[in-house]
Parts: structure tokens; sequence; C-alpha cells
């Protein structure tokens, strides 16, 4: 399963962002200029994306911009990380954190002893850092 994030005119930054933070490449960045959806959109939003994708190791996330008028706040979820370590795993939590809003500071807890912690990022997305 791979997540589908949807964001409000961010997904290009958002992903700049996350590749910075969980490493990979992103393997597509497509804005609605020169699709056929770009006449369904306004002028201005013809820039902003209409799928991306980013792969780190054998793990994806992909994402848009939501049509204007159609984004709604992410809820309900979180993307759940796994790094190897607890080192890794505080680096990636206290990146994704800045500037956004810890749920749960990132924390030994008795089923991880090096490390558990969730926050949404500053984009909106909310995450769990879960080490083993």
């Amino acid at each position: 399963m791979i997540p589908y994030l949807h964001f409000d005119g961010t997904c290009e930054e958002a992903f700049q962002f996350y590749v910075k933070v969980l490493g990979g490449e992103i393997t597509a960045m497509m804005a609605h200029e020169g699709t056929p959806a770009a006449e369904h959109v306004p002028p201005e939003w013809r820039g902003k994306i209409i799928h991306a994708r980013l792969k780190a190791g054998s793990q994806e996330l992909m994402g848009s911009d939501a049509p204007p008028g159609m984004f709604r706040p992410m809820q309900g979820f979180s993307v759940s990380l796994h790094p190897d370590t607890g080192a890794e795993g505080k680096r990636i939590f206290d990146a994704l954190s800045e500037g956004g809003t810890v749920h749960m500071p990132f924390a030994p807890t008795f089923w991880s002893t090096q490390g558990f912690g969730m926050c949404v990022d500053r984009f909106g997305v909310p995450w769990m850092v879960n080490c083993p």
C-alpha cells in the first residue's frame, strides 16, 4: 500500500522537504500545466502538482495538490515510519515536527525502547515514528 497525500498548494515544497528528511528521490513531479487537467484549474493553479512520487528504499509516498475548493485537512490516519535506530528515529521526528505540532514527544515506550513519537508536520501530514 502506498499513502497518497493531498495538499493545499504545497505538494512540491512538502516533497522536497521529505527528500531531505527521508532520503530517496522524487521519481515524479508533474504539474497541471501541459496535461489535459490544466483546463480544469484556474491559470494560477496550473503550476501546482497533479502527481508526485517519492521513493526511499523500498518505500513510496505519493501526493498532489487538491484542486481549489477541494482540499480537506488530513485526519484519521498517520504515515508510519520505522527507522532502524533510535538516533535515526529522533532525527526524523525532530525534522518532521519542526514548525508542526507534537502530539506525543519522541521517547522510549514499553513497546519501543529506542523511541516512538507522533506529530503533524508543517504541511498538515500526521506522522508516527516507531523504532524497533
